[in-house]
């Protein structure tokens, strides 16, 4: 079994999501951009539209765990494009020099478009230093949605092995699951469906591996999850866009570690779309995990964020936003 030691904290900085909110009351673990904007810049300061971050369809999070002195930092995706990130990064002053592990979820953009972008700012301010790049080897499949009337919506590649390389990472690229900063953090390998109601994402295609047609990769097994052990609480899983559905992740993180509870889910859930059809189960499924923080954003919808709501309450719903720094 992979190893996961205990940590003594863990921090979330949200850099992109689908949705920007500094307004909504948050718990007293959560900052949101505007008051750590304040924080930043203390004193005297205008408040105006220059400050503030950008939604965009997408995902990105610095995840730093701390174990006595020591701090490690890894970046779970990038978000969707170039300008969104590097904005969100300089507004919300984020210290991407202390990055020392990058983790794409899966191999769809709205997660890996900004990546070599991402790579060239983490080593300009870390002295040029190598990468390790956690990736799954279909991650490079192109892939495209078959619309109604049979034709396929291309979707844009993330960047290949020999472009990161390039830009300066250590792919590490492997189907099975991977410990991070001796123990400190854990990338989960292929994530079993066990679930019946989950099915991945309806009408999702990929390049045969001849490159001349497609075929159906609805369960898109490329797909992982990140989790950290907090001392005193237990299991925060990571998982970016669910996919694979939050219930068959959340089960395998505990098959992974049975002896440590699951604490926190953070991440999309995947529950718009096609599959709002699934929210009445699922939201009936994660009452069976005991969590005590739903962080659900990204490509969750505002149906499943409304179920959620009603059948948690706001003391264990609390959404994604962009900027909001969880502390766990």
């Amino acid at each position: 079994m992979t190893a996961l030691h205990e940590v003594d904290s863990a921090e979330i900085h949200v850099l992109v999501d689908n949705v920007t909110d500094s307004l909504s009351s948050v718990p007293s673990f959560v900052e949101t951009e505007l008051a750590g904007l304040g924080r930043r810049r203390h004193g005297h300061w205008v408040l105006a539209g220059s400050c503030l971050c950008c939604a965009a369809h997408g995902l990105s999070c610095l995840v730093t765990v701390r174990h006595g002195d020591v701090a490690k930092t890894l970046l779970f995706d990038t978000g969707p494009e170039d300008r969104t990130f590097e904005q969100n990064v300089s507004r919300l002053g984020a210290d991407l020099s202390t990055v020392e592990a990058i983790v794409l979820s899966h191999g769809h953009f709205d997660h890996g478009g900004a990546m070599l972008r991402a790579l060239q700012i983490i080593r300009d301010r870390n002295g040029g230093r190598e990468i390790p790049y956690y990736a799954h080897p279909e991650m490079f499949r192109s892939r495209a949605l078959k619309m109604p009337n049979g034709s396929m919506l291309m979707l844009e590649d993330v960047p290949s092995i020999e472009a990161l390389t390039a830009y300066g990472a250590k792919v590490v690229n492997t189907t099975e699951a991977q410990s991070l900063f001796g123990g400190m953090a854990y990338v989960s390998g292929e994530i079993a469906r066990v679930t019946p109601f989950e099915r991945g994402f309806p009408g999702q295609h990929r390049r045969t591996l001849d490159g001349k047609g497609w075929e159906l990769d609805e369960l898109i097994m490329d797909e992982r999850f990140v989790a950290v052990n907090v001392a005193g609480k237990g299991l925060i899983v990571f998982t970016a866009c669910s996919h694979a559905g939050v219930v068959n992740v959340l089960k395998q993180a505990k098959a992974s570690f049975p002896d440590v509870p699951l604490y926190a889910v953070a991440g999309g859930l995947h529950l718009s779309g096609a599959n709002e059809r699934i929210i009445p189960e699922t939201v009936a499924a994660l009452r069976d995990f005991g969590l005590t923080v739903i962080a659900a954003g990204h490509c969750t919808g505002w149906r499943a964020v409304t179920a959620l709501a009603n059948e948690f309450g706001d003391k264990t719903l609390v959404p994604l936003a962009v900027g909001k720094r969880f502390s766990f």
